[in-house]
């Protein structure tokens, strides 16, 4: 008894001695709620320029997403409300992320067109106009966006002794000593998490195809450990079911301080069977593909898996990371080196969002831009596949350096995602080049790829030269310049020179393929610097665009509603 009550005291005792000292534990999560994000507490938050930001909210073409649901079934139609209830956990976090406190932020903000355009750019840069700040006071966007303390330096970062603080899952906070530590994802959004993981494994207990129900089973587990390796296996083996959900945190483009910080998204796509039959041969042509590129043969060893499928979808809904700035209209996944080389990737095609970008964007820019006796080779079906083939071209080339210091993703640090849509941009017009001259390819011609790429050109750099696929855009552009791969016409149109063009795919796909075999940080980056600019005949051209007020881009009516479920 009395050994019971000594513990009873001393467990008192300890107590008080936590109370008295006015410390509480608090969670990452609480922390991580409590963090004020990249932007000061303050007063209301107004345009710079009103009426600017109410014409540039007019350059996006609003697109109802839809889908032919006629051939889901019961349980699969119930799966979906249960997916889209997750994907909206991931477009919060994804707010928390990239700026901080969401409704914090628009809550500050009155006028009704900023608060809706600043809703589009998830916070107060506009990511289709180089990020530049659309709201008074408020500075140039941190390259870290919230995955890293705004006041924190380089040295701090590199002296900081964690290997964790590279992973893709993570995030970097001060302690109360100004000390720098790491936290994992599934820490520091631990209630959304596991809500969104909840709801997964709800969904997967209604799956009837046996690969959508391991993914969703592995992924709801991945989000709670932040380990997604072996749910981005399952996902590979999952090609057979009529729905898809691209979920958690994937693409490193918001961190452009390290591109070590994968953000939070999610995808809700319905399988279109017709298109996705026409596409299913490709795939296993990837192994000889890979041999032919234009480039020596060390840098193409690597023989990429052929286990790999191209799917065509309808997407019924975006969230988060995908949802901001210029929207995805096809996916190369999973990103995970290992798994590319032991499986592949699989490349969807989000058709309903394409034809979208097809019809209000690329055809009306075509008619102003270029050269009218080449108009004709402007089709969707070339549109589909240039896109298409980016996402193969991804999958293509070498993913390790050849010195054995790792992967090209590590070596070339923060300026890997430019070159890399660089490489794809390129590889997927060379690959579609030489089906062509297999015979695989037996519909349209070349022709009508090769100008509907130049378009595609002018719609993309519209999205600005900020981002990754920005940059690629102008260094295609430049060497194709270079090159003579097209004449500009006296009357402000571009004709395409068939034969130059052809030679400078080949040319600039090897140089970039040698570069990211070589690992070279330093040509990469001088390459880009210099290249990846838009040219003052080429904003001229641009800015005719935006007179003739052909949208920038789309942006959704999506949701449960919009499916009539």
């Amino acid at each position: 008894m009395l050994r019971k009550v000594i513990t009873a005291v001393a467990v008192v005792s300890m107590l008080a001695i936590v109370t008295s000292c006015g410390k509480s534990i608090k969670t990452e999560e609480e922390m991580e709620n409590n963090y004020q994000g990249v932007l000061p507490a303050g007063e209301a938050l107004t345009a710079t320029d009103a009426a600017d930001v109410a014409q540039r909210l007019a350059t996006y073409a609003t697109v109802k997403l839809t889908a032919e649901l006629s051939h889901l079934s019961e349980k699969e139609k119930q799966m979906l409300p249960l997916l889209f209830e997750a994907a909206q956990l991931m477009d919060d976090i994804y707010w928390q992320q990239s700026l901080g406190n969401k409704e914090a932020f628009l809550s500050r903000i009155s006028d009704e067109a900023t608060r809706k355009f600043a809703e589009i750019n998830y916070g107060p840069w506009d990511r289709l106009n180089g990020n530049n700040s659309f709201i008074k006071g408020v500075g140039e966007k941190p390259l870290g966006a919230n995955f890293y303390p705004a006041d924190m330096t380089k040295e701090e970062f590199d002296s900081l002794q964690n290997p964790d603080k590279l992973s893709l899952y993570t995030l970097i906070r001060r302690n109360e000593d100004g000390t720098l530590r790491v936290v994992w994802y599934h820490e520091a959004y631990a209630s959304k998490i596991k809500k969104a993981a909840d709801l997964l494994k709800q969904a997967s207990a209604l799956a009837e195809d046996a690969g959508l129900k391991k993914y969703l089973e592995l992924r709801a587990e991945a989000l709670l450990t932040d380990k997604y390796q072996e749910s981005d296996f399952a996902w590979m083996d999952m090609k057979t079911s009529n729905i898809d959900f691209v979920v958690g945190p994937i693409e490193n483009y918001e961190d452009a301080l390290y591109g070590t910080k994968a953000a939070q998204e999610a995808f809700i796509l319905i399988k279109d069977i017709e298109w996705s039959e026409r596409l299913a041969h490709f795939a296993a042509l990837l192994p000889e593909l890979q041999k032919g590129l234009p480039v020596d043969q060390k840098y193409k060893n690597e023989v990429p898996g052929s286990d790999a499928d191209l799917n065509a979808y309808d997407v019924v809904y975006y969230a988060g990371d995908c949802n901001s700035g210029s929207k995805t209209i096809a996916i190369n996944l999973p990103n995970d080196e290992e798994v590319q080389l032991k499986k592949g990737s699989r490349k969807l095609q989000l058709k309903n969002a394409m034809k979208a970008k097809f019809d209000k964007i690329l055809v009306p820019i075509s008619d102003m831009l270029i050269d009218s006796s080449q108009r004709k080779f402007i089709k969707f079906d070339a549109f589909f596949a240039n896109t298409m083939f980016h996402e193969v071209a991804h999958g293509l080339g070498i993913k390790n350096t050849l010195d054995g210091n790792g992967s090209v993703r590590e070596a070339l640090k923060e300026q890997y995602s430019a070159i890399e849509e660089a490489k794809a941009d390129i590889l997927g017009l060379y690959l579609v080049t030489r089906l062509y001259e297999m015979g695989e390819l037996k519909e349209g011609e070349v022709m009508d790829n090769y100008v509907t790429f130049m378009a595609g050109i002018f719609r993309s750099v519209r999205f600005g030269a900020a981002s990754a696929h920005g940059k690629a855009n102008m260094l295609t552009f430049a060497h194709f310049a270079e090159n003579g791969a097209y004449t500009y016409q006296a009357n402000g149109t571009y004709l395409v020179n068939f034969d130059k063009m052809k030679l400078a795919v080949e040319s600039l796909g090897g140089m970039i393929l040698t570069m990211q075999g070589d690992g070279d940080y330093s040509k990469v980056k001088e390459l880009i610097s210099t290249k990846s600019v838009i040219p003052v005949q080429l904003q001229s051209d641009l800015d005719k665009l935006k007179s003739a007020s052909i949208p920038v881009d789309i942006v959704f009516e999506q949701g449960k509603s919009e499916l009539g479920l």
